[in-house]
């Protein structure tokens, strides 16, 4: 029998009017704007009139380091928000928005897969409401003051060589990496370098995800610093006056979008900073919402638990106030394999001893979860290739590390197929085992706060920095920035900063090519290695399969 399509399961979905889904979590219609009759934006005074009911519990989902084998985190978020549900809780799905470029590159979809999705899943992948081109109109608009400013006779004095803010476009597009612009003489200004970056990696986006309602965004982004003049000294979007107009533009942007599950459940879809150069976890504001709404959220952070939990952990749960029930840790036999040196093409082949060989990347992950104190669960995302062997070494494996690990075949059967890691979920979260506390705090100096990241989290035996990284993170802290947490920028491949080097690695390096100031989104980012935020396109990119079909259905997308 031939396996549907991601895709064609989503078009056999019965779908619910999203009134009826806000209805479910207690959303008058009247607090809804709907955008068709399956997604709908939850207004500003709903939230703010939520502000004293209590919150319920927070389930983080993360996962191993990606691997070509597919993990599936996403997949088991909505999985595990339908088995919530299943099971008689409360429960809401918070993922993030999908990227155009990586859609249109090789990435593919971002909203869950097989019978474990969120949908409508073609607009999801597409133009959705319209959040990102807000974030892009936004960004762009205040490069475009930044210029405009320069002609008309530059009163702030700023220096063209030193202006740190970019221009961005939700696609992938190589050539605009680098580019000069101004060219064509006086009547189209100062001709300098600058580039693109993809709009997920735009610092408004990671405003947009931090910020508790639109004075807070509005203040974040103020604090955006665009350029400095030639004594050093900063300029900020505040000082271009770009501040409010920008607010304006993300006024709509700014509120959370309300979808549903395969199952009809309750799922918000809202934000999506990259992974790497920023903290990669969907919106403050989508997920405290939820929080007042549900009894359970379910949501996810980027990358593998490296990456996405400690920044999850370090950046948003810092920033905002939460205090996570549960983690759930992703890891599939096939990723074990291809840890434990089995090639792609052979992970059909049963392989025990690879397996076994490849917990230990696994084994890492529960390690660095559990030191944030928060209770960890492994799934074992289920593919029809992994024998009953291959599962028995990963779950004694886990056990040993003091953890339980549960298959799931959510993938295959929804909510049915993930009903005992619901069932764990509620035990630990309800068990008051959870003491959750960030790596490091708040006064701890910012190379410090590096170190101790690579140490403990990527278990590496030093941080490498030129002295002038060393001098430009003290005159941070001299100019009052030494209180924010750190945003790593590495590969999320590996422990260290070789993509190639799987498993659980000690021992190494990490070279911080880079420091940069988020101050809006209230971060340091430390670039390690060769980072890129604005990716190309492959080879034989999706874009060339991607098409209408003669019902006007879209094909190729996923």
């Amino acid at each position: 029998m031939a396996v549907k399509t991601d895709i064609e399961i989503a078009r056999e979905a019965r779908k619910k009017p999203i009134l009826e889904i806000g209805a479910k979590l207690g959303i008058p219609a009247g607090h809804l704007l709907p955008y068709g009759h399956d997604k709908a934006k939850i207004d500003q005074a709903f939230i703010k009139g939520l502000a004293g009911k209590p919150s319920g519990k927070l389930i983080l989902v993360t996962a191993i380091n990606p691997t070509p084998a597919g993990e599936g985190k996403t997949t088991t978020t909505v999985g595990l928000g339908d088995g919530l549900n299943r099971i008689g809780k409360k429960a809401v799905v918070c993922i993030r928005e999908a990227s155009l470029g990586p859609n249109f590159g090789m990435k593919g979809g971002a909203a869950g897969g097989g019978y474990a999705q969120v949908v409508p899943m073609e607009e999801m992948n597409l133009h959705f409401t319209g959040d990102f081109h807000a974030i892009t109109a936004a960004h762009n608009l205040l490069s475009a003051m930044i210029d405009n400013h320069i002609y008309w006779g530059n009163s702030l004095e700023i220096d063209e060589r030193r202006i740190v803010w970019r221009r961005v476009m939700d696609m992938n597009d190589r050539a605009l990496r680098d580019i000069v612009v101004s060219l064509g003489g006086i009547s189209n200004g100062f001709p300098r370098q600058t580039g693109f970056d993809i709009t997920v990696a735009s610092e408004v986006m990671a405003i947009l995800c931090l910020s508790r309602d639109l004075a807070d965004l509005e203040k974040r982004l103020g604090d955006i610093v665009v350029a400095y003049t030639r004594d050093k000294k900063p300029i900020y979007c505040r000082d271009l006056k770009a501040d409010g107009a920008m607010t304006v533009l993300l006024k709509d942007a700014m509120q959370p979008n309300l979808v549903q599950t395969l199952e009809n459940n309750p799922a918000f879809v809202h934000g999506g900073p990259f992974a790497n150069i920023a903290h990669g976890c969907n919106s403050v504001i989508a997920t405290t919402t939820a929080l007042k709404l549900g009894e359970y959220v379910v949501t996810e952070a980027g990358f593998g638990a490296d990456l996405g939990a400690e920044k999850f952990f370090d950046i948003k749960c810092r920033k905002a106030g939460l205090k996570p029930a549960a983690a759930v840790i992703v890891a599939t036999v096939r990723a074990m394999k291809m840890n434990g040196g089995v090639a792609k093409a052979d992970l059909g082949t049963e392989n025990v001893e690879a397996v076994k060989k490849g917990c230990p990347n696994l084994g890492r992950h529960i390690g660095n979860v559990k030191s944030f104190g928060v209770p960890v669960v492994v799934a074992i995302n289920h593919f029809f290739s992994d024998t009953d062997a291959e599962v028995a070494a990963v779950k004694a494996y886990v056990a040993e590390q003091g953890a339980e690990a549960i298959l799931c075949k959510h993938w295959a059967h929804g909510s049915a197929g993930i009903e005992e890691l619901a069932h764990k979920v509620v035990a630990l979260a309800e068990g008051g085992g959870a003491n959750f506390a960030p790596l490091y705090p708040d006064e701890m100096p910012l190379f410090q706060k590096i170190e101790t990241i690579a140490k403990r989290i990527y278990h590496a035996d030093e941080v490498l920095a030129d002295k002038s990284i060393r001098d430009q993170l003290k005159a941070w802290e001299a100019a009052g920035y030494g209180h924010l947490p750190i945003c790593m920028a590495k590969t999320q491949y590996s422990f260290t900063t070789d993509p190639n080097l799987r498993g659980a690695p000690t021992g190494h390096s990490v070279p911080v090519r880079e420091v940069r100031l988020s101050a809006g989104a209230g971060f340091i980012v430390a670039i390690c290695g060769e980072i890129m935020t604005m990716p190309g396109l492959p080879k034989v990119p999706s874009a060339e399969v991607i098409r209408l079909n003669g019902d006007g259905n879209v094909e190729g997308l996923f």
